[in-house]
């Protein structure tokens, strides 16, 4: 099975794949979409858009999770709650289904506490995918976390 896990935002989205059978886990590919600051918030969520649907055309996974969103007093709240809808929108119509999860809840599935900082969970990524190096950027490790999150819950 393949997951796609991710970390949604305006300027950057995170994603995380990985495969699991019953030999384990690992991971296939991981990394950012970067969207530009100069352009309209329209033309940006026009950009994640097509790149969601690029990783899913490409990667074609089975089940993909997305940290669920919970609001801040911040002026990129609204932001990030519209690019969180325009994945959930892409994933639903790639008919792909789609798990959630709250930070807390992925901290706890991978680094052993709900309140892991992104070092602990980096390192626990690191780890649970026997990874020679750290996953980078942190939007790509988060993304990562996500995902195993997920392949926990399915086990």
């Amino acid at each position: 099975m393949r997951i796609l896990g991710i970390d949604p935002g305006l300027a950057r989205v995170g994603y995380g794949l990985i495969d699991f059978d019953e030999s384990g886990k690992k991971m296939i590919d991981c990394g950012i979409i970067s969207t530009n600051k100069d352009k309209s918030e329209a033309d940006r969520l026009v950009e994640i858009s097509k790149d969601i649907r690029t990783l899913i055309h490409n990667w074609k996974p089975n089940l993909s999770a997305v940290e669920k969103f919970f609001f801040y007093r911040s002026s990129t709240t609204i932001s990030v709650v519209q690019a969180r809808g325009v994945i959930m929108m892409n994933l639903a119509r790639s008919n792909i289904p789609i798990v959630e999860y709250p930070p807390m809840q992925i901290k706890l599935a991978v680094a052993g506490s709900g309140r892991a900082d992104k070092k602990e969970v980096i390192n626990a990524v690191t780890k649970e995918l026997s990874l020679i190096h750290p996953p980078k950027p942190d939007d790509a490790a988060d993304a990562l976390a996500i995902a195993i999150t997920a392949y926990y819950q399915k086990q």
